[in-house]
């Protein structure tokens, strides 16, 4: 393939290697807007991290004297750290823009709203996390939620079946 030919190659974007998810929070919360906000990890948390290690299911972010941070977030020791290893929960600094972190600092005054972590990802060699600004369902709407997507799928599964008798 010559150069000119390999220029012309789209690529669907930079390479994103998730980490962990909290597949809860969507149960839980109705998410109205996501962040994508970068890390401030020491080296032993990053190895870690990139052993697969990690959990965000009981975390949470706040903004705290203009700065936004993440509590509860579970990355366990390295196993081959020394002396040097991190406490595995630890608060950890989130990297956003001024802006944001302005406006989500006025949004989260609001009643109701609360800053949920969503995923921990490598993105370029850079651990972030995808964060998302939600509010918390009743368990009734948890439950028209579950029902929406399960008649999608019925849904979907009809007019599978329809065209493939179609086709026939």
């Amino acid at each position: 393939m010559s150069k000119k030919q390999q220029e012309k190659v789209k690529h669907s974007g930079p390479e994103r290697s998730v980490v962990t998810t909290n597949r809860k929070a969507r149960h839980d919360y109705e998410i109205l807007d996501t962040y994508e906000a970068g890390m401030v990890l020491s080296g032993t948390e990053v190895k870690a991290l990139r052993q697969g290690k990690g959990n965000i299911v009981d975390a949470y972010a706040e903004i705290y004297n203009g700065e936004a941070r993440v509590h509860n977030l579970h990355i366990p020791e390295y196993d081959y750290g020394t002396w040097t290893n991190h406490p595995p929960r630890r608060i950890r600094k989130l990297l956003l823009h001024r802006g944001e972190i302005d406006k989500l600092s006025a949004k989260l005054d609001e009643a109701g709203l609360t800053l949920v972590p969503l995923s921990v990802y490598f993105l370029n060699g850079y651990a972030k996390m995808e964060l998302g600004l939600a509010r918390g369902r009743k368990n009734y709407d948890k439950r028209q939620a579950i029902a929406k997507r399960e008649s999608d799928r019925e849904i979907e599964k009809a007019m599978g079946r329809a065209a493939k008798r179609g086709g026939k």
